[in-house]
């Protein structure tokens, strides 16, 4: 069975409290032990995704994770590694997070798990091809979007707005609020105790399944 094991969560909320290289280094076997289970749980949602995501068929979990350590070269905060564990489950990898539209998993201690997926602020191009298409299929967009498997696991799509319509489009136009968004993110945060639980991988499935016609929509382009 494909779980997150408890000895994962305990790893991370440990290096939180003790964010240093010193401790890091003492610790790498717990690291590398919890690093596994993670990907092996992705590995495995990858293939379950692709079943009815075809185009994401022979993804290797290695293209979809991210490395613990942080990037401090331009951030005032030098803490050395990230608390959580992701991966963005997109076709040809994360490298392609700024073209195509996926499905993100974050495993983070405190109740700051996550099932996330869409496109965060894309640029200017895919973007503009985003707003054109809400132009023109508005209607499709927001069925998608008021879909009751949609809204029972994410509730309303989420994204920092412009303050008035964008270039090109009157400010009474009927789908003016999503044309303003900048970027398009379903998101549904669960508990440590959803995380660990048995049914964790059916529930990201079937979050995945419900975002896949928006992620449709806005692959389109």
């Amino acid at each position: 069975m494909n779980r997150i094991n408890k000895s994962t969560l305990e790893f991370l909320s440990d290096l939180k409290r003790h964010n240093d290289r010193d401790w890091f280094i003492k610790n790498r076997k717990r690291y590398e032990e919890a690093k596994a289970n993670y990907e092996s749980f992705v590995q495995a949602l990858i293939d379950e995704i692709s079943s009815f995501d075809p185009i994401l068929k022979g993804l290797e979990v290695k293209s979809c994770t991210y490395r613990i350590n942080r990037d401090i070269r331009f951030s005032n905060d030098k803490t050395l590694y990230k608390t959580h564990m992701g991966a963005f489950i997109v076709r040809g990898g994360k490298k392609n997070g700024d073209r195509f539209a996926g499905y993100y998993f974050h495993v983070e201690p405190g109740g700051n798990s996550m099932i996330a997926g869409g496109a965060y602020i894309p640029p200017k191009p895919w973007l503009t091809a985003i707003r054109e298409k809400i132009d023109e299929q508005g209607d499709k967009f927001v069925k998608i979007i008021k879909q009751k498997d949609f809204t029972g696991y994410f509730g309303e799509i989420e994204g920092e707005k412009l303050k008035t319509a964008p270039k090109g489009y009157p400010k009474d136009h009927p789908y003016v609020e999503f044309l303003k968004l900048k970027s398009f993110l379903a998101a549904k945060i669960i508990s440590d105790r959803d995380v660990l639980g048995e049914r964790c991988f059916d529930l990201v499935i079937s979050a995945s399944r419900a975002m896949k016609p928006l992620n449709d929509f806005l692959n389109d382009y």
